[in-house]
């Protein structure tokens, strides 16, 4: 099966009253290691490296974001300043002149996008957890 349809859907839900997506990269990957779920094949893809995916999962797992504080987010090989963490299942992410992250947990998995530099941050923030809870809805 293939995940990336989810992620033209993570796009849509990202737009504006003026259709304007506001993700333009995203991924999902899983909370146990780090494993893609989606390719990198699709057009939108965030591409993330092993260790990166490896990285993010390792401190979803644990519930903990020292790491991510200490040493930001890093996608792409983009370093993203840490901004901030919510309930233990969100961790947000910004490198001016870059864009910034959104990062939700279901039960298995990690959504991510990528909101461009300019984009409104809380429509990514939005259609990340539509996704997420999507998931943790049919138990994943």
């Amino acid at each position: 099966m293939s995940w990336d349809s989810y992620l033209d859907n993570l796009i849509a839900q990202s737009k504006d009253s003026g259709g304007n997506a506001h993700v333009d990269k995203c991924a999902i990957i899983g909370i146990d290691g780090g494993a893609k779920w989606t390719t990198d094949g699709h057009a939108n893809a965030l591409k993330l490296t092993p260790d990166e995916a490896a990285n993010i999962a390792r401190a979803f797992k644990a519930k903990d974001f020292t790491t991510f504080m200490a040493g930001g987010v890093r996608a792409e090989g983009v370093k993203f300043q840490f901004l901030r963490e919510e309930d233990k299942k969100c961790v947000y992410a910004k490198k001016k002149g870059d864009g910034a992250l959104s990062i939700q947990s279901s039960k298995t998995a990690l959504v991510l996008a990528h909101c461009p530099e300019g984009g409104q941050q809380g429509n990514t923030n939005k259609a990340v957890g539509v996704i997420a809870e999507y998931l943790e809805s049919l138990g994943m």
